[in-house]
């Protein structure tokens, strides 16, 4: 099987998981839950997914100097994972997501940055320069120069660049001049592009990048739009258990498939096939191990 490097460039969490029997509404409390504490952040979620998918993967991130950013990084070695590019910011906190879980698998997260905020373009820089091959993976939990300086690093590398741009916001014209390819989920699509439709929403926006754009659409699979070629993946179905990281787990396996050179739609058939299924297991971190080489 051929060598997969990716670069992961963005956030690394603690995340705080209740599981409760349903989700709470505005004021209201539920009680009943069970609690457990996990590695998270969207960016070390696809960095996971992407190694035990079998690919060499390099965190480029930041963490505060306290315990949970002690064990962020230690969870992510622990997988196998270079780490050498996260940096531990004196006075910062790690990041921190809340998550609630319902029975149904269904989940609310509220995240507070903290290091993640911190991340500078001077870091990404240097971690990426000297990059020989593979795929820049990028997502929006960090600071709007460290996403451009990742895009553009990669692009003078000549390495391919996906961009997850999650959380949603307004996506700069130089940001999307490096032509990533774009992984919105719907509701982001929908915030970016200004379109109700997947279909719509992802032709709108390959016409900002000019480059493939894949829609992910939850329990219906993802749409890939490359070129004129529109491609609907359906997903299978499963009996989910925790959706939490699944979006993280398809852009980490996408990264790693392209990596290895897979064409863009098989890359996103496999990686829909496998964020499925790893719903099936509770936590962000489900994707099962596959070896490398």
């Amino acid at each position: 099987m051929p060598e997969a490097d990716v670069h992961v460039v963005g956030s690394l969490n603690a995340d705080l998981v209740v599981t409760a029997p349903t989700l709470p509404g505005p004021g209201e409390t539920v009680g009943g839950g069970r609690f457990e504490r996990h590695g998270g952040g969207k960016s070390a979620n696809q960095a996971v997914a992407a190694a035990r998918r079998g690919a060499r993967v390099r965190m480029v991130g930041a963490v505060g100097d306290d315990d949970l950013g002690e064990e962020a990084v230690a969870l992510l070695a622990a997988e196998g994972i270079d780490v050498s590019a996260v940096r531990r910011l004196d006075g910062h906190a790690t990041g921190v997501a809340l998550i609630v879980v319902d029975e149904a698998g269904e989940n609310q997260i509220a995240v507070a940055p903290g290091a993640n905020g911190a991340l500078d373009a001077a870091t990404v820089e240097d971690a990426l320069r000297g990059a020989a091959g593979g795929v820049v993976l990028v997502g929006l939990e960090v600071p709007d120069a460290a996403v451009l300086a990742a895009a553009r690093a990669a692009r003078a590398a000549g390495l391919e660049l996906v961009l997850n741009p999650a959380p949603a916001r307004r996506l700069a014209e130089a940001l999307l001049a490096t032509c990533p390819l774009l992984t919105p989920n719907l509701a982001e699509a929908r915030a970016l592009a200004g379109e109700d439709e997947p279909e719509a929403a992802a032709r709108a926006l390959a016409r900002r990048t000019g480059a493939p754009v894949v829609v992910t659409l939850g329990p219906a699979g993802a749409l890939l739009l490359d070129g004129d070629a529109l491609e609907r993946v359906p997903a299978p179905r499963v009996d989910a258990i925790d959706t939490t990281g699944a979006g993280d787990d398809f852009n980490g396996v996408l990264a790693c498939e392209l990596a290895r050179g897979a064409a863009p739609a098989d890359a996103v058939r496999a990686a829909v096939d496998v964020a499925a299924e790893a719903t099936r297991a509770a936590g962000a971190r489900s994707v099962p191990r596959r070896a490398r080489g």
